[in-house]
């Protein structure tokens, strides 16, 4: 998987199909989260979360602050410390 090259601001939708190796389900899954509408574009909730870097979406996802937990790139997951 190379979601690496896909960590920065504005890269939301290809990183997602990276990860899940299918445009299509990719796009699945942004429609079924709110992040994307049916004619193919973000939506206010998408676009917030494609201004973010892959780091920052996981801190979002977790609840954590960089105070409390560290981001693996490696993982995409942020580890508590």
């Amino acid at each position: 998987m190379e979601t690496q090259k896909f960590m920065g601001r504005g890269e939301l939708v290809p990183r997602l199909i990276e990860q899940v190796g299918s445009r299509n389900f990719a796009m699945n899954l942004l429609k079924k989260r709110g992040h994307m509408s049916d004619d193919g574009s973000l939506t206010a909730e998408g676009q917030k979360r494609n201004q973010m870097t892959a780091e920052e979406r996981a801190f979002d996802r977790s609840n954590e602050t960089p105070h409390t937990g560290e981001y693996n790139p490696e993982t995409n997951r942020i580890e508590k410390l």
